[in-house]
């Protein structure tokens, strides 16, 4: 996907199956996956598609907020069962590549340093859990259902895993993990899988209400805050990560955005950075 894809005019629909792209004069770009005949589930070429465009959004400074969602009634339902057959005529070398690759897709959505925000519009199941998990908000409509189904196919929910389990803990995943249970739209709530649920009808309203919260926000700022979170959960103890804060908040209070916002909170005006 070349970067002209991401830089289209307001309003303007880049189709390039399996993903569609639109970006609005915000710079808040929804990104459709688009194969809604087989649920919106994972193949190689998909998998390629997303990545480049997750690895094309981390260097566009002018999209300020990122919306995935699905296709038709699903979110999505994780790996093409066709796709999986495939794989069983595939090396154990090849096997682990092909894992590699998808691997590498989650990574680059939880590496877009804008915030992203799943649009969780009906099934997501399997890796469509991990790509939940794997964006900074999660709105699922009422009609939304979520299962990690992997066990019933004699499988493990491997590559997923660290996102699914930082979402919703470890002693949920026991469960979870090993059931293949349907979690509905209130019960992802509870859970963490989803930050809110609403009806159906409703879930353009609470995204876009999201949306111009997060416009709101300074983007240096929600860049760091990313990074923030991640070091957080790689070091866990406060006072091994003092330092790192500590330089932080140093870097953002001097930087020409951290500037900007405490003068513009000071002289009761909006920042220059926020949409107007």
């Amino acid at each position: 996907m070349s970067q002209q894809a991401l830089l289209k005019p307001a309003n303007r629909t880049e189709i390039s199956e399996p993903v569609l792209i639109t970006t609005d004069e915000r710079g808040v770009a929804t990104v459709t996956i688009n194969r809604r005949e087989r649920h919106n589930a994972f193949d190689n070429h998909l998998i390629g598609q997303l990545t480049d465009c997750f690895n094309q959004f981390a260097k566009n400074a002018d999209v300020r907020v990122i919306v995935l969602t699905g296709s038709g009634k699903s979110f999505s339902s994780g790996a093409d069962l066709e796709w999986m057959r495939s794989m069983a005529n595939y090396t154990r070398r090849e096997n682990r590549e092909d894992a590699t690759r998808l691997a590498g897709m989650m990574a680059a959505l939880v590496a877009i340093p804008q915030p992203t925000v799943a649009r969780i519009n009906g099934a997501a199941f399997g890796g469509g859990v991990g790509l939940v998990c794997c964006c900074d908000l999660a709105i699922a409509s009422s009609r939304a259902k979520f299962a990690l189904t992997e066990v019933r196919l004699g499988l493990a929910p491997a590559v997923i895993s660290p996102y699914v389990i930082a979402a919703i803990g470890v002693r949920q995943c026991q469960r979870y993990f090993q059931t293949g249970e349907i979690i509905n739209a209130d019960q992802a709530v509870w859970l963490g899988l989803a930050h809110e649920a609403v009806e159906h009808e409703y879930l353009d309203s609470a995204v876009e209400r999201h949306v111009r919260l997060l416009l709101k926000g300074g983007p240096n700022a929600q860049s760091a805050i990313k990074r923030l979170i991640e070091e957080a959960k790689r070091e866990k103890s406060a006072v091994s990560m003092s330092g790192y804060t500590a330089e932080l908040i140093a870097e953002l209070r001097v930087s020409p955005e951290g500037q900007e916002g405490v003068s513009a909170f000071l002289e009761k005006r909006e920042p220059a950075f926020q949409w107007k």
